[in-house]
């Protein structure tokens, strides 16, 4: 794919940060750690890259605003504008030396997703997306699973640790969810399940109680590869609500009323 001058930087600045992180992760049982709250950490790692990311994105567009995992908020000059940035997404993973976690970054104008770069070191799988132009894993096209049967599918959620209140509803989710589909998976890392329904390794993904930097980049990368996605109340904007319901155009429906029904 032929990116704009604005994707190729975006890939630039993840692929620099993730050599960073993957330096960390070599030596991840060296990693200086300290507690967010309970199951949430942030480790060296994770701040290192954020600066490497800002760094490259601010010296290339200076005038863009900023909103990062790590950081404070920036506005930018340019007011249409911003950064949506999650340096390691999967911190869990990488603190336990589980091969799984990504580099994110979205660029939002007027309030639209319009490229998004979801990168993952340990595989070396860059995805990435432009609003129009398609959805693409290193130099291949991608595209959404075509089952159309839920019990042939495998989904993706996250699931509620440490106590957090949106437990119940998940179970309600699985309760529901699980008789009727090949089965559901936990991996622990929101850009890549959607990156994932892009590549057709998912049939669908849905999760609560996100945040926007989570999503951002794995959004346009899905619904560039043709998923259907909305926020887990029907016709709203994950981006605004915090939740999230994603699956190929041929089970959409389906997967979203057993779910809006848990």
């Amino acid at each position: 794919m032929q990116g704009s001058a604005n994707l190729n930087v975006m890939i630039k600045a993840a692929r620099k940060a993730g050599r960073s992180l993957l330096k960390d992760f070599t030596e991840v049982e060296n990693l200086q750690v300290s507690s967010k709250s309970a199951g949430d950490f942030v480790s060296r790692a994770d701040i290192a890259a954020e600066a490497i990311i800002k760094a490259e994105l601010t010296a290339a567009r200076p005038t863009y605003g900023w909103v990062g995992e790590e950081s404070e908020a920036i506005d930018g000059q340019d007011p249409t504008r911003r950064w949506i940035v999650d340096p390691l997404d999967g911190t869990t993973n990488f603190l336990h030396g589980l091969p799984h976690w990504a580099v994110s970054i979205a660029l939002e104008h007027k309030g639209q997703i319009v490229a998004g770069v979801v990168y993952d070191p340990t595989k070396d799988e860059m995805f990435i997306a432009e609003k129009g132009q398609g959805a693409w894993l290193n130099d291949s096209r991608l595209r959404v699973s075509g089952r159309k049967r839920m019990i042939e599918s495998i989904y993706a959620t996250g699931l509620p640790f440490a106590g957090r209140s949106d437990l119940p509803e998940t179970l309600k989710d699985l309760a529901q969810l699980l008789p009727a589909c090949a089965g559901v998976r936990r991996w622990g890392a929101a850009a890549l399940d959607l990156a994932y329904v892009a590549a057709g390794r998912y049939d669908g993904y849905w999760e609560r109680r996100l945040n926007v930097w989570d999503i951002a980049a794995g959004v346009i990368i899905a619904r560039e590869a043709g998923a259907i996605v909305e926020g887990i109340a029907a016709n709203s904007d994950p981006i605004e609500t915090a939740d999230i319901l994603c699956a190929n155009d041929l089970q959409f429906n389906q997967f979203a009323a057993l779910i809006r029904g848990a």
